[in-house]
């Protein structure tokens, strides 16, 4: 691992690779082995985590990509600033979010991360730091949004930011009986929510397959946030209040109790909530205020798996609610959202809806059920997450991408001695 303290480090990083190459990491938050190289050498960036520039009038900021979400929001909030996509944990550095072009709770409205990022300076695998935009070098540019990496080192960038008038959050709840209701809410009334995301209950079956609770919000404005907050509209907490227990009993999220908890979180869900203010940190972040929150999985840990289907497939979608309600799969947090469109040549969101859930390692014939989901997915057109991934068969690849032969050519291009390198992009073959 070595520690980048300033770009020209970063470039003395990728100059001495050997044959193993060489890959970012910012704060390896990714469920799988995107930000690893083993045997090859690591750049640590969160210590290029500078910001250059804020233009409030303007609504940008330059930043260094080793700066994590977290530091820029507490930055841009007090100023009323905010960045338009934020993912499900703050703990993801700038260049990571770019890597992965993450996506929010409002891809339906804005967008992936990429879609705001105005250029990068992007440090080559020949050394070379070139400012990358779309109107100059959109192919490059593309290649970099989702690319995992394997186009070079970001530096910084510049990123467009959204005007907000609190920390706060006003939110509708409410419930949905089944996966057909969710889904004909969401798609007749999202529009009206710059936020949206239902929590799906993926052990219930029959008439019940795939109940929700939908909640959906915008910023709320500086008049109803100071009325709820003694410390100002845009006052921020400080750091994580919780903590998880050091151990958890293993058999703690068997079927039993995770059905349990669904069944008591779907019935204290009220059936219609309006203007509930919540902070933004509880609203966007919830699992970062509990520190070492996955250790309740307990010592065999735990697997994420993200799918996407396109608009159109959603026979495909419920055929994996089923195929996880047969398999008394006990995931509690299991998210689903609606995309708008993809953005770079292999980013991972496309129109349709997505299904993010944690699974608990242990659970007997997982590797079984995951891969019967892959194929499932692939067939409908759609596609899994790579920042999660951790286990798809790499011939479902170019099925899941169908840009994936655009976007390996222009990478051969730019790095025809394979100095980029991953342990993911090993294992998938990617490049």
């Amino acid at each position: 691992m070595v520690e980048a303290r300033a770009a020209d480090a970063v470039a003395d990083a990728v100059s001495g690779a050997g044959a193993r190459g060489v890959l970012a990491r910012g704060l390896g938050r990714s469920y799988g082995d995107a930000a690893q190289n083993a045997g090859g050498r690591v750049v640590d960036m969160r210590s290029l985590a500078a910001v250059r520039e804020v233009d409030a009038d303007a609504g940008t900021a330059v930043v260094d990509a080793g700066l994590s979400i977290e530091q820029l929001v507490r930055l841009l909030v007090p100023m009323g600033l905010f960045p338009p996509v934020v993912p499900g944990t703050w703990h993801v550095t700038i260049g990571g979010a770019i890597a992965a072009d993450v996506h929010g709770k409002n891809h339906h409205r804005d967008g992936s991360f990429c879609e705001h990022v105005e250029w990068l300076d992007l440090l080559t695998p020949q050394g070379q730091r070139v400012r990358v935009t779309r109107s100059d070098d959109r192919e490059l540019f593309e290649a970099t949004a989702g690319g995992m990496g394997m186009t070079g080192i970001v530096l910084a960038a510049r990123l467009r930011l959204l005007r907000v008038e609190s920390a706060y959050v006003a939110v509708d709840r409410e419930r949905a009986g089944d996966l057909d209701d969710a889904m004909s809410r969401m798609s007749e009334r999202d529009d009206d929510y710059r936020y949206s995301v239902a929590w799906i209950d993926c052990l219930a079956r029959g008439g019940r397959l795939g109940r929700s609770v939908l909640i959906r919000g915008d910023h709320a404005d500086a008049g109803a946030a100071q009325r709820s907050s003694s410390n100002g509209a845009l006052a921020f907490p400080g750091g994580a209040r919780l903590a998880a227990p050091p151990w958890t009993p293993s058999g703690l999220l068997r079927r039993s109790t995770v059905r349990l908890f669904n069944e008591a979180y779907y019935r204290a869900a009220p059936a219609r909530e309006v203007g509930r203010l919540e902070h933004m940190r509880s609203f966007f972040w919830p699992l970062d205020s509990v520190r070492n929150w996955n250790r309740i999985y307990g010592p065999s840990g735990f697997l994420q798996y993200q799918l996407v289907v396109p608009q159109g497939r959603e026979d495909a979608l419920r055929g994996a609610l089923e195929r996880l309600s047969d398999a008394g799969c006990p995931s509690f947090l299991a998210v689903l959202k609606r995309f708008g469109g993809q953005n770079g040549l292999i980013s991972f969101p496309l129109e349709g809806w997505t299904l993010a859930l944690d699974v608990p390692a242990a659970l007997p014939g997982l590797s079984r059920l995951l891969d019967g989901l892959d194929e499932l997915v692939a067939e409908a057109g759609g596609r899994v997450y790579l920042a999660k991934d951790s286990r798809l068969r790499p011939e479902l690849l170019p099925a899941m991408y169908p840009r994936l032969s655009e976007w390996r050519a222009i990478v051969e291009r730019l790095d025809p001695a394979g100095v980029m390198r991953s342990d993911l992009a090993r294992r998938l073959d990617l490049r």
